[in-house]
């Protein structure tokens, strides 16, 4: 079943996620598990309405309980999971409104991949045989949501009055985030706060640069200390300078990493392989300890508590905290950025000038059919550098690096690269592309 992806369920609603599916998913999840109590959140997409109580169905008709909380941003869910529960979270992230899916967890909000649940939960959903228990579960409705509020504006002591764009998206973070913002003092200009699972406005997805411009217009226009954008279920976030500029991931990980092992000496963060040498270099500087790690929250998360890292980040905009749970918080990434600006005095833009240092390819995908002979072709073409294999291939000169790995649903191969220098950036990148392609 197509439905059953490396990190989470996800599919189209009513083609390949439907009620029937739903259902079986709640059944044998709890037979997987053998939990007692599952938390079950959503996010405001209309197909909810309909998973939802087909996935609660499944999971008392299987004998557990549910914690039902309702509308909720995926971070909130996590919060809500943290004290032991297992749970599933309804959502479709970023995607389209076509689009919904589930969210795993263990107790202690921790995720349940291909790996490590995934593909035994597909396999007792296509068996469809599951032992009827001796009585069903119940449903008790909970509210986490002033808790949740609560819990981050504790973060949020001596934040500066700032003047803040902040793009929901129509997402579930015009539910959570802005709450925060506006309980923090900042002068909020709200765009798409309202919820709206059909996305009028643009695509929920903060990381396409045309998605951005609503924001980048709007912190202009109004003079903005920053901007702030969430997706869909409200667990990535983007940020956008003074000056309307979108600022990559890695390099908020390395202005948020730095100032944590500043104050917390010889501390761990993690970061994936494809971010910016800055992140290690910064950390290392300040006396922390940095570790690439492979890209997906689930490894991420998993390595995080073998590590017992204090933050994370990745390419696509999650950052994990352990003081969240080791799960990603948009929220407390804001918070940290702001108080930052707080302290220094500076601009977002000038904070980050300084990490600015290297020149980035972005993340170029290309057709291939045999992705792995193409991976086996580029460690053999540049076994001069150091060579990875912590996710696809990455080899590292003194001068600039490179990452290709494979997708995990389509014949993708995805790059990316750094260097030293623009013209160094531009000439490898031709050249790894033209082997990629030609292949």
């Amino acid at each position: 079943m197509g439905i059953f992806k490396a990190y989470d369920v996800r599919g189209i609603f009513g083609e390949d996620l439907t009620e029937e599916i739903a259902y079986k998913i709640g059944r044998a999840f709890v037979t997987f598990l053998k939990c007692k109590e599952v938390v079950i959140g959503n996010d405001m997409r209309d197909s909810g309405k309909i998973l939802v109580p087909a996935l609660i169905k499944g999971i008392t008709d299987q004998g557990a309980d549910v914690i039902k909380i309702g509308l909720s941003s995926t971070p909130m869910f996590y919060y809500a999971c943290h004290d032991k529960q297992a749970g599933i979270m309804v959502t479709a992230s970023h995607n389209p409104a076509k689009y919904n899916g589930f969210k795993l967890c263990r107790e202690n909000a921790t995720p349940i991949s291909g790996d490590t649940g995934i593909k035994e939960i597909e396999q007792l959903v296509l068996k469809n045989n599951f032992k009827v228990p001796n009585k069903k579960g119940n449903i008790v409705e909970k509210n986490v949501f002033n808790d949740f509020i609560q819990f981050n504006l504790n973060f949020g002591k001596g934040i500066k009055k700032f003047k803040v764009v902040y793009d929901a998206g129509n997402g579930m973070g015009g539910y959570t985030d802005l709450t925060v913002y506006r309980k923090l003092g900042l002068q909020v200009i709200p765009l798409f706060t309202e919820l709206d699972g059909n996305f009028p406005n643009h695509e929920a997805d903060p990381i396409k640069p045309q998605n951005r411009i609503f924001a980048e217009k709007a912190v202009i226009e109004n003079k903005a200390d920053l901007g702030i954008l969430t997706d869909g279920d409200g667990d990535r976030v983007v940020f956008v300078d003074e000056k309307g500029q979108g600022i990559a991931a890695d390099l908020i990980l390395a202005l948020i990493g730095s100032k944590i092992v500043e104050t917390r000496p010889g501390a761990t963060v993690l970061y994936d392989l494809r971010s910016s040498r800055i992140v290690k270099e910064v950390v290392e500087q300040k006396k922390g300890k940095a570790i690439e790690c492979r890209v997906g929250h689930a490894f991420i998360k998993q390595q995080m508590r073998k590590e017992n890292a204090l933050v994370a980040g990745e390419l696509a905009a999650h950052f994990y905290y352990k003081e969240h749970f080791f799960t990603e918080s948009a929220l407390l990434t804001a918070i940290f950025v702001m108080k930052m600006m707080s302290e220094t005095g500076k601009k977002l833009s000038e904070l980050i000038a300084p990490l600015k240092k290297y020149f980035c390819s972005g993340e170029i995908n290309s057709e291939v059919h045999d992705k792995e002979a193409v991976i086996k072709k580029l460690a053999e073409k540049y076994k001069d550098g150091k060579v990875s294999w912590l996710d696809g291939v990455k080899v590292t000169f003194k001068d600039w690096w490179f990452n290709v790995r494979p997708s995990n649903t389509e014949p993708l191969l995805r790059l990316n690269l750094e260097a030293d220098s623009q013209k160094l950036m531009e000439e490898k990148k031709k050249e790894i592309l033209e082997i990629i392609r030609k292949s």
